[in-house]
């Protein structure tokens, strides 16, 4: 199922101002940046060795990466493992009966993703991933 940490998810009230600093002062290599105008915010994958950083700012309201950011401030939002067979996964997750954000997968930043519910992980937030071909990690 899981066959490594892909990244880690880190919310920001500006990307600019988070680039400055993972970019220009840690050196690392910013492997993809856009909107993603179906989650409502603005993404960076940074690389980090065989994993990544991905940075979120929200640009629209009302999304959930917005209301952490206004319930809990910046910082660490989730952990996404990447899985070889997504479709699988989640199919197997929900057989035993694992509570899910996601009940079918979709296409996100780092690939073909799904989160699965913070009450089945103990209060984390757990993505997973299938990157696409020639992505990071692919």
């Amino acid at each position: 199922m899981i066959q490594k940490i892909h990244h880690v998810g880190v919310v920001v009230r500006d990307m600019e101002q988070a680039m400055r600093f993972y970019r220009d002062t840690l050196g690392l290599h910013v492997h993809k940046l856009e909107t993603i105008k179906e989650q409502g915010v603005k993404a960076a994958l940074l690389t980090l060795g065989d994993s990544e950083i991905e940075l979120l700012e929200p640009v629209v309201p009302d999304t959930g990466v917005a209301r952490y950011l206004e319930r809990k401030g910046e910082g660490l939002h989730h952990i996404c493992f990447q899985v070889d067979d997504i479709e699988r996964d989640l199919n197997t997750l929900k057989m035993r009966a694992t509570e899910m954000i996601d009940q079918q997968t979709r296409i996100g930043l780092a690939g073909r993703i799904c989160f699965l519910h913070p009450s089945a992980m103990d209060g984390a937030l757990v993505e997973l991933c299938q990157p696409l071909e020639g992505g990071h990690g692919s």
